[in-house]
């Protein structure tokens, strides 16, 4: 019975060194195939790393083969603009320094305007003293001269505009102040030859020019003076008619004391030039004619001699197309009188009590009312232009 015990005991030991040894065969090979699991997630990782080492290179190359030298360029662009603002603000500080001696300067001047208006008024005080004729018009202008130079010397604020305000008021007081010079010794040279000649100083006519269209009215202006000289007649003197303080941007209405021709011979020349000016416009379909001031060059043969003008004539018309491109405008030149309003162009010639009779009612600057007087006058004094003015 013993040996049985012992011959089962050692079985049991044996399957148990057999269970045994199987199980740390089993754990070897776990280990080593762990092993070998770890040994290739390390050749992995060993090439990431290589991988990562070379991007490295790679950029490390790529940073001191670009970046640092353009990092050292913007240095040095950097380091320039700096030089150059640091000039700039040496320029600027120039720069206030001479606006300080402008600003020096412009006191200056102010203290010399002031003696220039006190030299205005002694001017004003003598010219009162020499004319009588249109002087209450060239007393406003220089007493509205004299009231902005007033308000120039109280400024302080603005003093460059106050330079160029002051520009331009001294160049209208010089113009105002050399026309009126001009008219008073006219004025004394008539009167000596009158004197001499025992005959009275030539007959003066009186102009207005106004138009509605502020961007006509250098080109306008130009038009009428050249009308005027080509109807022998002179400009004496011109003034601003209007209301004393006008609005800002408003056109101004001139006025013009013209001498050389009577008025009986300005309206018998003037009415020639309306009816051959009226002649332009075609009849029933036919050509249209050149009037009877048409001139032939000589030199030509029949049938191909050019058709010419007289100075007058063509710079009436010249006028007449001015006023068509206006949309509101009034011109009198002497007995002459041309309203332009938004649809119509009419011309007349005026007796001396028919145009006193205008002026009394104070129509000249209203070219609506003007235009219904001026239809209420004889057919032989009135011309409806407006197709000779569309025509080309």
């Amino acid at each position: 019975m013993t040996t049985v015990i012992l011959v089962v005991m050692c079985v049991v030991v044996g399957a148990l060194e057999l269970y045994a040894g199987k199980q740390s065969k089993d754990q070897q090979r776990a280990f080593v195939r762990r092993i070998d699991e770890l040994n290739d997630q390390v050749t992995k990782q060993n090439g990431v790393l290589v991988t990562v080492g070379e991007q490295l290179t790679a950029e490390m190359s790529r940073v001191k083969r670009e970046v640092l030298p353009a990092l050292d360029s913007r240095l040095r662009q950097n380091t320039g603009q700096v030089e150059e603002l640091a000039t700039l603000v040496a320029q600027a500080d120039d720069y206030l320094r001479t606006q300080a001696g402008r600003l020096h300067d412009l006191e200056k001047q102010r203290i010399t305007l002031a003696a220039l208006r006190r030299k205005l008024s002694e001017v004003e005080t003598s010219v009162r003293s020499v004319t009588a004729a249109g002087n209450a018009a060239v007393e406003g202008k220089v007493d509205a001269a004299l009231d902005r130079l007033a308000d120039l010397e109280q400024s302080g604020q603005e003093m460059l505009e106050l330079q160029r305000t002051l520009t331009r008021t001294l160049e209208d007081v010089e113009d105002v102040v050399n026309e009126l010079l001009q008219f008073t010794e006219g004025e004394l040279e008539e009167t000596v030859a009158g004197t001499l000649a025992d005959r009275p100083a030539s007959v003066t006519a009186t102009g207005r020019l106004w138009t509605r269209d502020t961007e006509l009215e250098d080109i306008l202006t130009e038009m009428y003076e050249s009308c005027v000289r080509a109807s022998h007649l002179n400009i004496r003197f011109r003034v601003a008619d209007g209301p004393e303080n006008p609005p800002p941007g408003a056109p101004e209405q001139r006025r013009y004391f013209l001498a050389g021709q009577p008025m009986e011979d300005l309206a018998g020349a003037f009415t020639a030039l309306l009816i051959s000016t009226g002649a332009d416009l075609p009849h029933n379909g036919s050509t249209p004619g050149r009037g009877l001031s048409t001139r032939v060059e000589p030199g030509h043969p029949p049938g191909m001699e050019p058709l010419r003008q007289p100075e007058d004539e063509a710079a009436l018309k010249a006028l007449l197309r001015t006023l068509q491109e206006s949309s509101g405008a009034i011109v009198q030149i002497g007995p002459l009188m041309a309203v332009r309003t938004r649809d119509e162009l009419l011309c007349a010639v005026l007796t001396p009590p028919q145009s006193l009779e205008l002026e009394t009612d104070e129509i000249f600057w209203d070219p609506a009312t003007a235009t219904v007087r001026l239809r209420r006058l004889p057919t032989h004094q009135l011309w409806d232009l407006t197709a000779w003015s569309t025509t080309p």
